[in-house]
């Protein structure tokens, strides 16, 4: 396996469209990276410039500490899995796994062997004699990896490979492809937008926005520590609430004020509103940060607009005058939709941004 490193990635599309701003990544060896943003934020083309099937406007990109700007796709030693599987229909599921071994001349022999070891890893020997039209989507997609294992490359791109499938089976093959990473120990660089995917599966997570990387981190830093409000927002379901908040001085101490509510921060927290040039702030709060009728030093009274039983917590949807709030809360006893309630704070937990730029204030 090999690491990946990319250097002020840019790319540039005709019409002066920027779809990658000047990214740099490092990809360790053997680690599972996951790119990650909204539709249109840049991630599959970042995925398709190290597979050399887009051209880089500018930067560079090292695979095993290779220069491969220059170099054809075939000779980067990668393999890649696509959203909608690529297989070929007249072949057989052992021939479709073949192929690529077929056109770089390995003996028949290695290649049987190849492909039955891929196919004894992944459950799928039964259905080696099968054409695709005969599988399932799940079925097919991991023909689809079979087929880059077989190739035994130095890296795996995967540019939302199951974002066909239905929600169960989406949940068996991120499953199977973690453990798949863990047996080959491989070097992986996978594409989604879907932000549960990336905290399930990668060891390194990078968040991106309008071709801009936003933050580069481990899962539960991007939860905890979110590096702006982009992030904060993105990561996490339910998202992050925010709140546009007035900040009240009172000798050395601050507080937060938003319609008649206030809100105290703790002394960890004064030096943050020191960054200000102003007298307002974002307040982010997580929906299980924010309690249900209990004696904080905060208490906001609120109205319940909905209710949604989900079997081991329940979401409630609450709006004050001017604002609406999502709560995650694991009581049994839940109130009813059209009624008033008190929530509060977990000062702890609250997240501070820039209003302006978006920036955390009280990340590290």
């Amino acid at each position: 396996m090999a690491q990946v490193i990319l250097k002020d990635i840019t790319k540039i599309y005709d019409g002066d469209v920027l779809a990658v701003d000047k990214a740099d990544i490092h990809i360790p060896d053997e680690s599972f990276t996951v790119l990650v943003g909204p539709s249109g934020c840049g991630k599959s083309t970042i995925l398709r410039m190290i597979a050399g099937l887009e051209e880089i406007t500018s930067g560079d990109i090292y695979i095993d500490d290779e220069h491969v700007n220059n170099i054809p796709p075939k000779d980067r030693d990668i393999a890649m899995v696509f959203q909608n599987y690529a297989l070929y229909p007249f072949m057989t599921v052992y021939k479709n796994m073949a192929f690529g071994l077929k056109l770089r001349k390995y003996p028949k022999t290695e290649i049987d062997q190849r492909v039955k070891e891929a196919a004894d890893i992944l459950s799928i020997t039964h259905l080696l004699d099968r054409k695709p039209k005969h599988l399932s989507g799940g079925e097919r997609q991991r023909v689809a990896v079979g087929r880059a294992i077989v190739r035994q490359p130095k890296v795996f791109l995967f540019d939302e490979p199951l974002s066909n499938l239905d929600a169960k089976l989406r949940v068996q093959m991120r499953m199977e492809i973690s453990r798949l990473h863990d047996r080959l120990n491989a070097t992986i660089v996978y594409v989604t937008h879907d932000q549960v995917e990336a905290m399930t599966m990668g060891d390194q997570i990078v968040v991106l926005n309008e071709g801009k990387i936003q933050q580069i981190a481990k899962p539960s830093t991007l939860y905890h520590k979110p590096k702006n409000q982009f992030v904060a927002g993105f990561i996490g379901t339910p998202p992050m609430n925010f709140i546009d908040t007035h900040i009240e001085k009172n000798g050395g101490t601050s507080k937060l004020r938003f319609e008649e509510f206030t809100v105290n921060i703790n002394p960890a927290m004064q030096s943050c509103l020191s960054k200000l040039s102003d007298n307002s702030v974002t307040l982010g709060i997580r929906p299980e940060d924010i309690h249900v009728n209990e004696n904080g030093n905060s208490q906001i009274k609120t109205h319940v607009e909905l209710v949604e039983p989900l079997g081991n917590h329940t979401i409630l949807y609450l709006r004050t005058e001017k604002n609406n709030f999502v709560v995650q809360t694991n009581q049994s006893t839940l109130p009813q939709n059209n009624t008033s309630l008190t929530v509060s704070f977990d000062l702890d937990k609250i997240h501070l941004f820039h209003p302006e730029t978006g920036a955390s204030l009280t990340a590290p």
